[in-house]
């Protein structure tokens, strides 16, 4: 397993190709910068030498058995591959490969149906349900992201379980919060991500996700299901708002700013959820009393790893 590598291994064994490309060494030697993937993390690796053949082998989302071995470069674990065979996908364990949810995904699924059932409004519960009758299964496999926060398998699910949880939570301290209309917007604020996403395999953006983004999409879907649902009124209306308005501000992608308190609360969630996952995953390979790398979503801090105090 990746995470259990240290500087002079042997690399014997298969692993999803998440990214690939191809670049120059100083001396003009052709080289191909790799990201292998298996369900414990990933290692950046190099391939020497490279030639046309490697880069069909290479591509993103093909599974390789591979032999090389690990070294420190810099501080960082980095993988030489000696050589490659691409493998059939039907004749390899595809979940040994894919990043794990740190959370069971039966567990996970328990939660959602938890909160899904909780909702009240007659207006939210038919949204609800026919948008997850329509992409459910996408939903419970992808991830949330194609790095930085739940980059994993079943990420969005359980980024959109965590936030139904602080939503659930924050609902008892606002008692003036509506809480059908919070919780459905967080059970759908990132469903456009069932489209933006090609799945949870070497996850890439599709067309859509690249020329639309997730908001758009997710707003068109809400919309869309309301168009064949004949919902109509001011339930839709929020349900849209929030989806649109989630990043809290539009230079973080949102066409509008959170006009509604349900809103306000759905951007801060998302945002608190987001950050703490992505500073999770800085932490997950750093001891005690050591700093993380400069982190790119907290303008490149370094963070911190205290000692845990009893």
């Amino acid at each position: 397993m990746i995470n259990d590598l240290k500087d002079g291994d042997v690399m014997n064994g298969f692993y999803l190709v998440k990214s690939v490309s191809k670049s120059l060494s100083n001396t003009g030697i052709s080289y191909l910068n790799i990201v292998l993937q298996d369900k414990t993390g990933t290692i950046d690796s190099k391939k020497w030498d490279s030639d046309e053949e490697d880069l069909v082998t290479f591509t993103a989302g093909n599974i390789v058995k591979i032999e090389g071995s690990v070294l420190d470069y810099k501080g960082h674990l980095q993988g030489k591959i000696f050589s490659a065979v691409r493998v059939d996908q039907s004749k390899a364990n595809l979940e040994s490969l894919l990043i794990e949810s740190p959370i069971p995904v039966a567990d996970l699924i328990k939660e959602y149906k938890f909160y899904l059932d909780s909702v009240g409004n007659a207006d939210c519960k038919k949204i609800l349900n026919a948008v997850f009758a329509k992409y459910y299964q996408k939903f419970i496999d992808y991830p949330a992201a194609v790095s930085n926060h739940h980059d994993f398998y079943h990420g969005l699910l359980f980024h959109t379980v965590s936030m139904c949880a602080l939503a659930a939570q924050i609902s008892k301290l606002y008692l003036d919060i509506d809480y059908d209309i919070l919780i459905t917007g967080c059970l759908l604020h990132d469903i456009g991500k069932v489209v933006e996403f090609n799945g949870p395999v070497a996850t890439r953006y599709t067309d859509e996700g690249n020329l639309l983004g997730h908001i758009s999409i997710g707003m068109s879907i809400v919309k869309e299901i309301c168009s064949e649902q004949n919902i109509t009124g001011e339930v839709p209306l929020l349900i849209e708002h929030m989806i649109l308005s989630h990043h809290g501000k539009q230079e973080f992608g949102s066409p509008v700013l959170p006009e509604t308190r349900e809103a306000l609360l759905l951007s801060m969630i998302d945002e608190m959820d987001s950050k703490m996952a992505t500073l999770d995953k800085a932490y997950k390979n750093v001891g005690e009393g050591e700093y993380t790398d400069r982190i790119f979503a907290f303008d490149n801090r370094a963070f911190f790893k205290p000692h845990k105090h009893s």
